[in-house]
């Protein structure tokens, strides 16, 4: 049940911000999401940044945001690209590992020693590759055909930009999966591995956390499914006339972060 706004945000510990849709759109910072964060870090709440997307890590984003006025350490922000390597190590470790990624994903790969290659892998890993080619995908099918694990960082279909949406790695598993017939295993949000690492990496309890992102299926879910909560912000892909087909129910729906300043 949607609970009211002056009760949505009591009981918070850690807020788990989604990045695009949510803080920004492009290079540009949404209107009063500065003003959430510097909120925050003023009455000594504790957030982390969270975002399915894959392309780039952790330094990235905190250079973008640093050049959008917002400073942070970089130990606050986690991508599901970060949730796939501790899922690599756990589950896989010192096995190869193909990775359909982007110049970037593939150096924190490495950075984390991941062992990746580029024929006979026993895992396939399909990210958010905005350095996406036939090649790259010619050689993941194959590998998965020939019985590689079929791992994706993240099922978001489309990432939203400042002029409208583009392909995400949802969209490119489809068409894998179209080709191959095997469906793989996503990890990032909604999934349990990335509130388990979350949990990890600060402490909290999973009923103190909640997710706040711009879409119900990945950043409210993960809140919901998983034992904590999950707020809506609509300034990304989520309208609020799709909740009424959505089986995931928010906690609370914000206007925005600027809004759900006023209930900080």
């Amino acid at each position: 049940m949607i609970v009211t706004k002056n009760e949505a945000l009591k009981d918070v510990k850690l807020f788990a911000l989604d990045m695009d849709g949510t803080v920004y759109l492009g290079n540009g910072l949404i209107d009063g999401a500065l003003d959430f964060i510097e909120a925050l870090q003023a009455q000594q709440k504790d957030f982390i940044f969270i975002t399915n997307n894959s392309s780039r890590g952790p330094s990235f984003y905190q250079e973008k945001l640093k050049n959008m006025g917002c400073i942070v350490e970089e130990d606050r922000i986690i991508t599901s690209g970060d949730v796939t390597i501790e899922y690599l190590k756990t589950y896989y470790p010192g096995q190869s590992v193909y990775l359909m990624g982007t110049p970037l994903l593939e150096e924190s790969f490495r950075k984390h020693g991941i062992n990746l290659v580029q024929e006979q892998p026993d895992v396939a890993v399909a990210s958010f590759d905005t350095t996406l080619t036939y090649e790259k995908l010619e050689k993941i099918c194959t590998f998965i055909l020939n019985g590689a694990v079929f791992l994706s960082t993240h099922l978001d279909l489309v990432c939203p930009t400042e002029t409208g949406f583009i392909p995400d790695c949802g969209s490119m598993c489809a068409l894998i999966t179209k080709s191959t017939g095997v469906e793989p295993k996503y990890l990032g949000k909604p999934f349990p591995e990335t509130m388990e690492m979350i949990l990890a990496i600060t402490g909290h309890k999973k009923e103190d956390v909640a997710f706040v992102g711009d879409r119900i299926y990945t950043d409210v879910a993960t809140g919901v499914n998983n034992g904590g909560k999950g707020f809506l912000v609509l300034t990304g892909e989520t309208k609020m006339s799709d909740l009424k087909n959505s089986e995931v129910v928010p906690d609370c729906v914000f206007d925005s972060l600027k809004e759900m300043t006023n209930y900080l």
